[in-house]
């Protein structure tokens, strides 16, 4: 086992040339929301889950994407409730979000 659990790498890309990009669908706010919501379940810290903001991971044009480690699953998500999904499913029941998969 790593370090963590779960490493969550939420895109927060910013494209200047008008070119699709993570940052137009409010992903620093939702990665903030995200990483507080972990901390507010308990889930965080040594051996359990790390939300971390990452550069482009080169799937913008999927939509905001996040991407869970150790198992390399790969998500789009529009809003809290989405998030709240995949913290409540994936990270605390270790099921795969199916409908947010990309």
């Amino acid at each position: 086992m790593g370090y963590y659990e779960h490493h969550v790498f939420f895109c927060l890309n910013r494209r200047e040339d008008g070119r699709a990009c993570c940052a137009n669908h409010d992903a620093e706010r939702l990665q903030a929301y995200a990483k507080d919501r972990v901390k507010k379940l308990g889930l965080d810290g040594k051996g359990k889950v790390r939300v971390n903001k990452a550069g482009c991971l080169d799937r913008c044009d999927e939509g905001p994407c996040v991407v869970v480690y150790p198992e390399g699953v790969w998500y789009t998500y529009v809003d809290e409730h989405d998030v709240d999904e995949i913290v409540e499913s994936h990270l605390v029941r270790g099921e795969v979000v199916e409908r947010l998969k990309i």
